[in-house]
């Protein structure tokens, strides 16, 4: 089973799983969701060249979804799969998907505590630096969680601090002692690939999909449905949202996306590198890739 830390990459695992007769499970937290497909750069049915894709364009935008429900999916299709005699790759970037698959994390049921929420949510809403200082608690607090939770991700951080308020314990504590360890055997790989040159696909892929409407694609979304809490987190679709309420221009629109992709991309990296065993794949084809990661999954390396 693959992990692919760079999304970008999706055509290496789909020839990976021509060559092992495999199937992939998509390890994206924002293709789950239908219709949103230029943002999320979704892979297309021509683009899956006939091998078989889960998990993806399941969700409807409005409807909320969890890593504990990725969890229950995954690990069901990942069974199906293996059922059929074929090799299950897990294909995507959002870390927290892949760390609870290969740690077999348990999740437990906190308590939610409203008033702390909504104390936090003012803070946020009524004043100009209050994301920085609801921020600022979690840091001081959690460090460790603060260091791979997106500073403009106030849904995550006011839960990271609530948890921390109802229990006592920092999320990042609670998230070790649930890891339970999988049932599955899994081989962890990563693409590695130089900044600039990571940064440079980035704006490139952000400038297609502008091109290819990005723009009429989240005034459709949004004309149909109240974005999940979930859903509007997804990058692209918050930005050009921000702009139809004029917040920002079409330009800093544009330069927002980019932005923000290259910082989460970068926050991306640091969850990854943070995983044990991981291999890392650096100055090497598609082809070379593929080569390598079949000789270790076939025992020759």
């Amino acid at each position: 089973m693959w992990t692919n830390c760079i999304s970008e990459n999706l055509l290496c695992g789909i020839e990976l799983a021509k060559r092992l007769d495999g199937e992939i499970i998509s390890a994206d937290s924002m293709q789950i969701y239908k219709e949103m497909n230029i943002g999320t750069a979704k892979v297309t049915p021509e683009e899956m060249q006939g091998v078989p894709h889960h998990l993806i364009d399941f969700v409807n935008p409005n409807e909320e979804y969890n890593v504990s429900m990725y969890k229950e999916d995954a690990c069901k299709k990942i069974d199906e799969i293996l059922g059929k005699g074929k090799v299950p790759i897990i294909v995507g970037g959002t870390g927290l998907y892949i760390d609870t698959l290969i740690n077999g994390i348990e999740f437990s049921e906190i308590e939610n505590d409203d008033d702390y929420r909504k104390e936090l949510e003012n803070i946020i809403n009524n004043n100009e630096n209050g994301k920085d200082i609801v921020f600022e608690k979690l840091v001081k607090i959690d460090p460790e969680s603060a260091s791979k939770i997106d500073k403009n991700n106030t849904r995550r951080i006011i839960r990271a601090l609530e948890i921390y308020k109802v229990t006592g314990k920092t999320k990042s504590q609670i998230d070790k002692e649930s890891i339970k360890g999988s049932k599955h055997n899994f081989l962890v790989f990563g693409i590695d690939v130089d900044r600039d040159i990571l940064y440079e696909r980035i704006n490139i892929r952000v400038d297609k999909m502008i091109d290819s409407g990005l723009v009429d694609e989240v005034k459709n979304i949004t004309s149909k449905y109240v974005l999940s809490k979930t859903a509007l987190q997804a990058l692209g679709y918050k930005e050009v949202i921000e702009y139809f309420d004029n917040k920002i221009s079409y330009e800093e629109m544009v330069e927002k996306v980019k932005q923000e992709s290259r910082r989460y991309a970068k926050r991306q990296m640091t969850w990854f590198r943070h995983i044990n065993d991981i291999v890392w794949l650096s100055n090497l084809s598609q082809d070379e890739m593929v080569d390598k990661i079949i000789m270790m999954y076939e025992g020759d390396e």
